[in-house]
């Protein structure tokens, strides 16, 4: 059985159809070049409301994904509310998620300390906050991806058939301790 992972696009004017989404499509376009095991994608796009997306996030989590990768809305502005939606949601948070992702991209870009990006769990699924831009999304999943998998073991310790990530190693190692 494939494993579920969630995409939900954050932005007003992607949601209104006022421009092209770039962000989810990116998240796909890595998935497909890093993941070796069967996965399926359930993407979504909603503005930045947090209500919105933490329904979202909760409904995916609900409908079995074990992976939700949001982007968008990690910024400082006003309606940047995606790091908080998150927390509304997620029982554990998981800050390392984000010093990760902020200490990689302050080797491309000076105002990576303006990101408010993070990661948590709600119900049976990882969440993990990515920025808007495809660039900043690669770099960004390079820095963290090799934990995911490991990190989906352990949210689904006990589970009678957990979700399995396995990575192609050609591209990118996944971390898991030898047993």
């Amino acid at each position: 059985m494939p494993a579920l992972i969630g995409i939900l696009t954050v932005s007003d004017r992607a949601s209104r159809g006022e421009y092209a989404d770039e962000g989810g499509p990116a998240i796909r376009g890595y998935l497909a070049e890093v993941l070796a095991s069967p996965w399926e994608p359930r993407e979504q796009i909603v503005p930045d409301d947090l209500d919105a997306i933490a329904a979202a996030i909760r409904d995916l989590s609900a409908d079995g994904c074990c992976l939700i990768v949001t982007t968008g809305g990690t910024g400082p502005a006003p309606r940047d509310v995606t790091p908080e939606a998150t927390e509304k949601v997620c029982t554990k948070m998981l800050p390392g998620f984000g010093e990760q992702m902020r200490q990689v991209s302050l080797q491309h870009v000076p105002t990576a300390i303006l990101s408010r990006q993070t990661a948590g769990v709600c119900g049976g699924a990882l969440v993990v906050n990515l920025p808007g831009r495809p660039k900043s999304i690669r770099e960004c999943l390079d820095a963290v991806f090799p934990a995911i998998p490991y990190c989906i073991d352990l949210i689904h310790t006990g589970h009678p058939s957990p979700p399995r990530l396995d990575t192609k190693p050609e591209r990118l190692v996944a971390f898991r301790p030898k047993t």
